[in-house]
């Protein structure tokens, strides 16, 4: 796993600015309501032990982060990716505090650890899942808190698309996120997008990174609305700026498309 500061907010008010320091950042992020993600992504065996993983999350692991304030959680299977079955589970928090004393205290959960035995207690010949992989986010300031989309309250059909920006610098990582809050947020809106979240990865693999989720209807809705980005005016003003354009920003995207699970509070 590869670090870089850890509490680094990437974007001035007006542009790059160097983030400050370590110590203030847990304060400022928590004032300015940006919440924190905890981004998991477990790898499953096919057959019975992914029945047990859906058991746990629905039972034990939903019922207890939601007993310590932690909700929406979001539980989504990897409809297009590689390495099928995966399971994503997105962890909002207000707390970074929280989130980092999560296990600790799902480890004190008489509820949780009853519920969640079989998934725990999973022997080594037969476990739940393959591995488990976590990155932490911190919100970008244009959308400080993960936003529910309109069809999960309603029930509705929903796909979500998980997209990761790599670049090949700290500079173009940080300009990219510029771009975003430059005009890029307004021209998603425009064009019919339901961003749920926007994550600048502090801890975690193939950095730097962000990465982002948006919701749609149906994957024929995804197609449509990103087409209507990828032709507006605003945006092709945009990408062509030359401080955006001066070099690539981003080198490498990964792109997934996801499923809600029939539990999943997002």
């Amino acid at each position: 796993m590869q670090r870089r500061r850890f509490l680094a907010s990437s974007l001035g008010a007006a542009g790059l600015a160097f983030a400050p320091p370590a110590s203030l950042q847990g304060a400022a992020a928590t004032e300015s309501g940006r919440q924190y993600y905890e981004l998991r992504r477990y790898r499953l065996r096919a057959g019975k032990e992914s029945a047990t993983t859906h058991q746990f999350f629905r039972d034990a692991f939903l019922p207890a982060v939601n007993r310590l304030g932690i909700r929406p959680v979001g539980v989504f299977s990897q409809t297009v990716g590689p390495r099928n079955p995966v399971l994503y589970v997105l962890i909002p928090s207000a707390s970074l505090e929280r989130l980092a004393r999560l296990e600790a205290h799902l480890r004190s959960d008489v509820q949780y650890l009853k519920a969640g035995r079989t998934f725990l207690d999973a022997p080594a010949d037969s476990p739940a899942f393959e591995r488990m992989e976590s990155s932490l986010m911190l919100a970008f300031r244009g959308q400080p808190r993960l936003r529910v989309p309109p069809m999960t309250a309603a029930h509705r059909p929903r796909v979500f698309e998980l997209r990761t920006y790599e670049s090949p610098s700290e500079r173009d990582h940080w300009r990219k996120i510029e771009m975003f809050h430059s005009g890029e947020f307004d021209i998603f809106r425009a064009a019919g997008f339901w961003p749920v979240f926007y994550g600048d990865t502090l801890i975690g693999q193939r950095m730097p990174q962000l990465t982002y989720m948006l919701a749609f209807s149906s994957l024929s809705e995804r197609n449509r609305l990103w087409r209507a980005f990828d032709t507006a005016p605003a945006w092709q003003k945009l990408s062509h700026e030359e401080r955006f354009a001066f070099e690539p920003i981003v080198t490498n995207v990964t792109n997934l498309i996801l499923s809600p699970t029939p539990y999943s509070q997002i």
